[in-house]
């Protein structure tokens, strides 16, 4: 019997750093980051069709904010979607809400995926949810850091204090995929802690698991700056 998937899109949040000066964000000043064009498309869009690529998962539900008026547009006559208004104030929030609002079981699998990596290739997300079902154990896309990694100093001007051993440092990237129920206890967990999540993998790595790490691809950065939207447009 094949496992159930669910895929999760938190996109309750507006990216300030990333706005662009585009037509769209002219005429929409408030419109959030994951709602810009790229090659003609919502970005949540795109991100949300690289999680379709994969046919096991069963069905993508994209978490928005309560007063979002762009979501049903965006999603417009994509099956296997549905979205839910349940955003919370923080991203670990609008993750919990989203799976509190799910309800799943303890069979199910959750697939957690960034509205702002919509350069996601199909073969990533095979990797990730053929090496957490094999091993029965959930993980993270990732990417081994290809330079030398400097710390540096708390100062205005930063020097550097520090060359660290790159040989074990990895940039994670999302989907991160993980036994639902697991998920979200661990959520809850570290809100009740104070514990401040960055990613869905912190939560559990508090929890005392430890995700696997699979190869992800240069292709699946975040667009986080107003350049990123020319380099992806790029790659798509």
């Amino acid at each position: 019997m094949s496992k159930k998937i669910i895929a999760l899109v938190p996109a309750a949040g507006i990216g300030a750093r990333a706005r662009r000066p585009s037509t769209a964000a002219i005429l929409k000043p408030d419109l959030p980051k994951q709602y810009e064009l790229l090659n003609g498309l919502p970005m949540l869009r795109l991100s949300v069709m690289a999680m379709l690529a994969d046919p096991r998962i069963h069905q993508v539900r994209v978490i928005v904010s309560p007063t979002d008026t762009w979501v049903e547009r965006a999603l417009a006559g994509l099956e296997r979607v549905i979205w839910r208004p349940v955003g919370g104030a923080t991203r670990a929030d609008t993750v919990y809400n989203g799976l509190q609002d799910w309800q799943p079981q303890e069979d199910e699998w959750v697939v957690v995926h960034d509205a702002a990596r919509p350069g996601l290739p199909a073969q990533a997300l095979q990797r990730l949810i053929d090496q957490c079902l094999a091993h029965n154990q959930g993980g993270i896309l990732a990417i081994p850091i290809p330079d030398t990694v400097k710390r540096a100093t708390v100062e205005e001007l930063p020097r550097i204090s520090q060359t660290v051993p790159r040989e074990t440092l990895w940039l994670a990237q999302t989907p991160q995929m993980f036994k639902a129920v697991a998920l979200q206890a661990a959520l809850q967990q570290a809100k009740e802690q104070g514990f401040v999540v960055t990613d869905e993998a912190s939560a559990m790595e508090q929890q005392g698991y430890q995700p696997l790490l699979v190869q992800g691809d240069p292709r699946n950065f975040k667009v986080t700056w107003p350049h990123d939207f020319h380099l992806l447009e790029k790659w798509l």
